[in-house]
């Protein structure tokens, strides 16, 4: 199993994990959070999303797909169009209201096939290409993919709480 392979797998299993936990949910749900302070459903899929859409975009040195196509705008969210959610204050995960499920698979799906061209197409030197001097040491190509990974999985894994605690109420 090469290293594009196992990222493949670990991918597929994130969508799986976003769709599971979306699917069949209405604006309702979506967005209620369970305390006056925590995340909603939709805020956390989003912001995994636009994290995911916006490291992968600068990995490949284009535009996220939230620009480029087109959802910033079908979102019409409050918020500054590069806006990722990072930080975010209580204030600001209530405004991002998200009208139907099918908004947020919609762009997930466009960023995860995104995620998984790029991916496919990696060899096993590439894995260590600098992708971000910001940092020391320095952030190379396959730290920047389990960075994603890792913010994908404990998003999805607090949706998933969020989802099963509204279910038992």
């Amino acid at each position: 199993m090469t290293g594009a392979d196992l990222l493949t797998d670990a991918f597929g299993r994130v969508s799986e994990s976003v769709h599971r936990v979306v699917k069949g949910l209405d604006a309702r749900i979506l967005m209620a959070r369970i305390d006056a302070d925590a995340n909603s459903i939709a805020w956390l899929i989003w912001h995994l999303t636009r994290i995911q859409d916006d490291h992968i975009a600068d990995i490949l040195d284009t535009d996220q797909i939230w620009l480029s196509a087109g959802w910033v705008d079908r979102f019409r969210l409050p918020l500054p169009p590069a806006d990722t959610g990072y930080g975010h204050s209580s204030d600001e995960v209530a405004a991002v209201v998200v009208e139907s499920a099918d908004l947020l698979l919609g762009y997930f799906d466009e960023v995860h096939d995104r995620t998984l061209h790029l991916v496919a197409g990696l060899t096993e030197n590439e894995f260590d290409r600098i992708v971000d001097e910001n940092w020391t040491p320095a952030v190379t190509l396959g730290v920047r993919l389990v960075s994603v990974l890792t913010d994908d999985l404990e998003h999805i894994g607090q949706a998933a709480f969020i989802r099963g605690v509204l279910q038992r109420r």
